[in-house]
């Protein structure tokens, strides 16, 4: 059984590490070079750097932050926000990403995905798809840091971004975002199942025992940033349970 990992998040605006609630509601959590630093020595398996109002405000994600990043770490770093070719793509690998994220760019464009896997490779490819559950009960795919409703049902999205060739799926309740209540489990669980690629849980981390339930449920990684930001768990301490738990943990 392939190991479980645990990633923290950086949303960066302006520079600087946020996080907010339900996508909204954003508070300062800190420099993300500092961060980046102390989760790679405390043990994270990987980091996600989201530059989060790219797509909105119609820039690129900041390389230079993304150089930096990967001065002070070693372990696997992905990046997203604002990449819609592949010479954006080609720039942040340069600048030592080792794996990008699309979201918005791609569910407008699908052929996006077929041009970076084709040229980078599906292993570097992430799709992210932010999901909302909706009043007919199924869950929605929203885009732009989940200010636009798509009428999509998240599962076709995702089937499809992975024949194109994404190699991991990002899946993100927005529901479930900064509230600290569990991940979305069933949702998460069910895409998982359908899969031939791993999926990365993210929204709704509290406690220990949230990450134990959708990594034993099918998720492949656990993603959260608020209760690492704000020192509520620690990674150490949130991997040595998960031993506990009988999960393959690094």
């Amino acid at each position: 059984m392939l190991t479980k990992r645990i990633i923290p998040c950086l949303d960066i605006q302006n520079g600087r590490t946020v996080k907010g609630t339900n996508f909204v509601e954003l508070r300062d959590a800190g420099d993300p070079v500092e961060l980046a630093a102390i989760y790679a020595k405390e043990g994270a398996d990987e980091l996600v750097f989201l530059d989060i109002t790219a797509t909105h405000e119609g820039r690129k994600t900041l390389a230079d932050l993304v150089r930096r990043i990967a001065q002070a770490i070693n372990i696997p770093f992905t990046v997203g926000g604002g990449i819609a070719s592949v010479e954006d793509v080609r720039l942040l690998l340069d600048s030592g990403a080792d794996k990008i994220c699309v979201n918005s760019a791609a569910f407008k464009r699908p052929a996006l995905i077929t041009e970076l896997a084709a040229e980078f490779g599906s292993q570097c490819i992430v799709l992210a798809v932010d999901i909302k559950q909706n009043h007919g009960g199924y869950w929605e795919v929203y885009l732009n840091g989940g200010r636009t409703a798509t009428g999509s049902d998240c599962k076709e999205w995702i089937l499809e971004g992975v024949a194109r060739g994404a190699g991991e799926i990002l899946l993100t309740s927005m529901d479930h975002d900064g509230v600290k209540n569990g991940f979305a489990v069933d949702i998460t669980s069910e895409v998982a199942a359908s899969l031939s690629v791993p999926v990365i849980a993210s929204g709704g981390g509290g406690t220990p025992a949230h990450f134990a339930e959708v990594l034993q449920r099918g998720a492949d990684a656990a993603l959260a940033a608020s209760v690492f930001h704000f020192k509520e768990i620690s990674v150490q301490s949130l991997k040595q349970y998960l031993k506990t738990c009988n999960l393959p943990i690094r």
